[in-house]
């Protein structure tokens, strides 16, 4: 594979968020690896290299190849029907024939929720457009197979999660600081705006509250306890869709049950359970939260919301 390349002072100065991701996806260059960051981005290329020859496999082995939707059809079909086996998950209790847009919010304790959400999505939600936020490295990984991924139904988008950005370890105040700081605004803007659209067509966005990997639904104790903030990430996504008065979509609580014994990667072959809390709906969101004017973050919801998925699940994945 061709060595990454690496974004100059003046592309990173000029360069909009938008343009940047497309040559991620179609010019292989490497953000990361610009800010100094490629050991993050090296982490994650077995597991991209396993999801990309897994989506080449259920295209090149599909058809017919020209007709573009039937191809794209044949392929969801198989990558359902090969996952389904090798990722197991069941969704049994999952809402089907949903009118609204759903954000989903789920509990993270692998990435093997991931593929399992995938297999639920296309097997029961169809062709609504799907959104998920990918942590950069990941996304890094994936950038290359976008406009596959995207035929699948399934559309990434770029985010730098707090652990991520702490462990960029870049110093604060330098040059390449400002430029990580500015590109993870602007990602986070740009999932808000695809998030808009999406819920309007009565798409999907699926989004892990806790914007990376963790055993337990709340981070501990003291948090669950309310003596601890809890991140915003629920809040913030419902103040910035609702801003829009004709956005009515609903925030489904989804508990992540996985296999004993499990890892933190795929667990290849182990069942994971995809477990629905009671929906939340725009109206009862609305009501209930939206309280003040001009407000950062839903006083309760995000712990609410939390609890959903976590009275799902035995009383070890609390906290």
């Amino acid at each position: 594979m061709a060595k990454k390349k690496i974004f100059s002072n003046e592309q990173l100065k000029n360069l909009s968020a938008e343009e940047v991701i497309d040559k991620l996806q179609h010019e292989n260059y490497s953000l990361l690896n610009t800010l100094g960051a490629e050991k993050l981005r090296k982490e994650m290329v077995p597991v991209g290299k396993a999801c990309n020859t897994a989506i080449n496999y259920f295209f090149r082995t599909t058809g017919p190849k020209k007709d573009t939707e039937k191809h794209n059809q044949a392929a969801r079909r198989k990558l359902v029907k090969v996952l389904s086996k090798i990722t197991p998950g069941d969704y049994s209790g999952m809402p089907k024939d949903q009118k609204n847009g759903l954000v989903v919010g789920f509990n993270h304790p692998s990435l093997g929720e991931i593929a399992r959400i995938l297999v639920m999505k296309i097997d029961i939600m169809g062709d609504k457009p799907m959104y998920f936020p990918v942590n950069l490295p990941w996304y890094e990984a994936l950038a290359p197979n976008y406009d596959r991924i995207k035929r699948l139904g399934i559309i990434i988008t770029p985010t730098i999660t707090p652990s991520t950005w702490k462990k960029m370890n870049l110093e604060e105040g330098s040059e390449l600081y400002e430029y990580g700081n500015k590109f993870k605004k602007d990602f986070r803007d740009i999932y808000t705006r695809l998030s808009h659209e999406a819920v309007k067509e009565g798409g999907v966005i699926f989004v892990a509250p806790s914007a990376t990997r963790q055993a337990t639904v709340f981070k501990s104790k003291d948090v669950y306890d309310k003596k601890e903030d809890i991140i915003p990430t629920m809040s913030m996504l419902a103040i910035k869709l609702y801003s829009n008065k004709d956005v009515n979509c609903d925030f489904l609580p989804m508990a992540i049950l996985p296999p004993k014994d499990y890892k933190r990667g795929l667990n290849f072959g182990k069942k994971y359970k995809l477990i629905p809390g009671e929906i939340m709906t725009a109206a009862d969101i609305r009501k209930k939260y939206f309280k003040k004017k001009d407000t950062k973050r839903l006083e309760g919801f995000d712990w609410d919301f939390h609890q959903r998925i976590a009275e799902k699940l035995p009383k070890k994945f609390w906290y």
